[in-house]
């Protein structure tokens, strides 16, 4: 099986925007009465959202640019933020890697960049786990007070 990316239309979005992790992965719950406007923020494209298609079925998505920032992070060196998230029921079965080398090889042949960069929360060990085995190293953490929450930037040079 092969993956595909592709800019997500209306229903994969909409898809997306109902998926529902476990703790402590809850946290990446978007708010079910927001529907409308998750699904307006998937497909407006200043926010550069691609589904991640198994077949012709979506099992994640991904974004480049500003979305996959956190407020409080240091983003003044030049590269390309990616965020990532998976469909639930397909986290710890040992795919990370193979759905990471994808949307990389993606971003190289649509952007280019200088660098690739990570944003992605302290307690998340399995998604450190999987962009470092890649070859992503830390250069920052920070705490984003709004959240609570630490967060580590990863990057890795092209």
């Amino acid at each position: 099986m092969s993956l595909s990316i592709q800019l997500l239309d209306e229903a994969n979005a909409r898809a997306c925007a109902v998926w529902h992790y476990k703790a402590p992965l809850d946290f990446y719950n978007l708010n079910l009465n927001e529907i409308e406007q998750n699904v307006q923020y998937f497909l407006d494209p200043k926010n550069n959202f691609y589904g991640i298609f198994e077949e012709k079925e979506v099992i994640g998505f991904c974004s480049f640019g500003e979305d996959g920032q956190v407020n409080g992070g240091d983003y003044s060196v030049q590269g390309l933020d990616i965020g990532m998230g998976i469909r639930p029921d397909l986290i710890e079965q040992g795919r990370g890697t193979y759905y990471v080398e994808a949307v990389l090889n993606f971003a190289s042949r649509e952007f280019n960049p200088p660098m690739y960069r990570v944003t992605i929360a302290a307690f998340n060990q399995r998604a450190l786990r999987v962009w470092s085995k890649i070859g992503f190293h830390p250069v920052s953490t920070f705490e984003d007070k709004s959240q609570g929450l630490k967060f580590i930037i990863l990057v890795q040079e092209v």
